[in-house]
């Protein structure tokens, strides 16, 4: 087994350098090429333990996920972030399960859900992750990346309630709104703590390697802990990740160790290594099972042809469920604010108002208030202006959807960070990012063999062959034409791209004047006074999370060429 898991690691690793060199995208390479070499007579299946998967390959991967995406940015794009982790995934399950217990009735009701939850989360990190190489707004990105972050803790604990109806044994806690509620408070818990401790251990070590050893322990830590504890695991990981990443925008004492900018750039390289490993061998692992879900479909007494045709229509429901819910989420948003700024340019139009008043007739006296008219219908130049600044705040200055934002996510003087209306072309990028993986595969994987009567699970092969289709289905079919659909779809993002380079212009300006008039420019205090700039300005709203973030990192980068690195 462990030289095996060697070659297949070796073997993903070559595959991925050629699709690198191909220009072609290597998780899509990784997983045909595995399916044919699967078919090698004599290859020995290699099979690992579900709870293997689930507790070294994803949290490592959600943790560096969480890293690198943005706190500020998760929080701004919370309430679409939850829509799609939690409420999409519950939707998938209720439809996909009433559908696949309508079509084959030989696995139960229970037994259904069991299926739906094990499909319902996608697992698009890997392809968010290169979000911007095939083309991807920013703003999909991130509300991708945060699904993606919270989707899984919604279906893990589907499928525990679902397999315990079956199996016919009691969870933790029955209820399942309670079983979920205490699974994310308790995991948010630790990994908020687990992330503080470990923070604590880190600003008094001062040695980089040390540093960065810790952190890569930190998942797995805070998975296990949860665990223990019946807690979510994914959410520990993702708080803990969270609670490391925004330690960064804290100031530190002056008797620190000037060691941390080595730490984020050892770090900065570290993780894309660990990332490329793992999903280069979930890819491969996927792969090399569709042999022996053959086979095992075969040695069962499941009809081959009708399990097949199950998989291609719980394939089309899931892919039909993100579209359905998607449209009907930022749809409604879009025609509401639709509706509002028509409302305000009526308003705003002089011409209106006076067709208006010849239609009513004169001005009104206003009831209670006499010599006074009402003045709803003929809006004067301070109601006007008035208009204009909530027009504006709501559709931009140009008339488009969504003004630019402020560093804190304020928009136009109001809080509009939880209200987020996608255009078109990006509806149809989120509806189409879709793709399950390992997650899907390691749940399949972990439902047990027998039931508390000792009889056979109902239904185990056709759930697992199900979901081996709609893993592989979806990442074959949607993540290999992403790519072509982003580019056909030619979203335009130079309004983005050029507000990003204005919030990194300004997020400059501010660790310039920090140290405006110093001529010391290699010393640690040089750009210790610059981070520190930084970071206050973040505090006070005046520069984005993002922007002082990149500069910090090219801070990092300039003190590491001209500092030695023993000083």
């Amino acid at each position: 087994m462990d030289v095996q898991l060697l070659l297949v690691m070796t073997g993903a690793l070559i595959i991925a350098a050629f699709a690198h060199l191909r220009g072609l995208q290597a998780g899509i390479v990784t997983v045909t090429l595995a399916a044919a070499i699967s078919f090698i007579p004599g290859l020995p299946r290699l099979e690992l333990d579900p709870e293997l998967i689930l507790g070294v390959v994803i949290p490592p991967l959600l943790y560096s996920a969480t890293l690198n995406f943005s706190f500020f940015a998760f929080v701004k794009n919370l309430r679409s972030i939850l829509g799609l982790g939690v409420g999409l995934v519950v939707f998938t399950t209720v439809v996909v399960g009433f559908l696949t217990s309508w079509i084959a009735p030989e696995i139960g009701l229970a037994g259904a859900f069991v299926l739906a939850a094990v499909v319902s989360p996608p697992d698009s990190v890997t392809t968010v992750s290169h979000g911007r190489e095939i083309g991807l707004p920013r703003r999909t990105i991130s509300i991708l990346t945060g699904e993606s972050l919270v989707n899984d803790a919604a279906a893990l604990t589907l499928f525990a309630v679902a397999v315990a109806a079956v199996t016919g044994d009691s969870e933790f806690i029955e209820n399942p709104f309670l079983l979920f509620g205490w699974e994310a408070l308790i995991g948010l818990i630790l990994g908020v703590v687990i992330g503080r401790i470990v923070i604590a251990v880190r600003r008094r070590v001062g040695n980089p390697t040390i540093e960065s050893g810790l952190n890569l322990l930190v998942p797995f830590l805070a998975y296990f802990a949860a665990e223990q504890l019946h807690a979510s695991g994914i959410i520990a990981v993702v708080a803990a990740g969270f609670t490391v990443s925004i330690s960064h925008f804290t100031v530190r004492p002056s008797t620190a160790p000037s060691t941390a900018y080595r730490t984020r750039l050892q770090e900065a390289a570290l993780w894309p290594v660990v990332d490329l490993i793992l999903e280069a061998f979930v890819f491969a692992y996927m792969g090399l099972q569709f042999r022996f879900v053959l086979e095992d479909l075969a040695e069962s007494s499941t009809p081959t042809w009708s399990t097949i045709g199950l998989g291609l229509i719980v394939l089309l429901a899931v892919i039909l469920c993100r579209f359905a819910w998607v449209y009907f989420s930022y749809g409604r948003a879009q025609l509401a604010l639709l509706i509002y700024a028509k409302r305000v340019a009526a308003s705003l139009d002089p011409s209106a108002a006076r067709r208006q008043r010849r239609r009513g007739g004169p001005a009104r006296p206003v009831e209670g208030r006499p010599g006074r008219t009402d003045r709803s219908r003929r809006p004067d130049s301070v109601q006007r202006l008035r208009m204009q600044q909530r027009l504006d705040s709501a559709t931009g200055p140009n008339g488009r959807r969504g003004g630019r934002p402020g560093p804190g996510g304020r928009q136009g003087g109001r809080d509009r960070g939880h209200i987020t209306v996608l255009t078109p072309a990006e509806n149809l990028l989120v509806s189409w990012t879709g793709m399950r993986g390992i997650i899907t595969l390691a749940a399949a994987g972990g439902i047990p063999l027998t039931i508390a009567s000792g009889a056979p699970f109902p239904g185990r092969t056709i759930i697992q062959t199900v979901a081996f289709i709609v893993a592989v289905g979806t990442l074959l079919l949607q993540g290999s034409t992403l790519p072509l659909l982003a580019k056909t779809l030619r979203i335009d993002t130079t309004a983005e791209d050029a507000e990003v380079e204005e919030g990194r212009a300004d997020a400059r300006a501010v660790a310039a004047a920090a140290v405006a008039g110093r001529e010391d420019n290699t010393s640690g205090e040089y750009f210790d006074l610059q981070r520190a700039a930084l970071t206050q300005a973040v505090v006070d709203r005046k520069i984005s999370p993002a922007s002082a973030g990149d500069v910090r990192h090219e801070l990092d980068a300039l003190q590491a060429g001209v500092t030695p690195l023993l000083d």
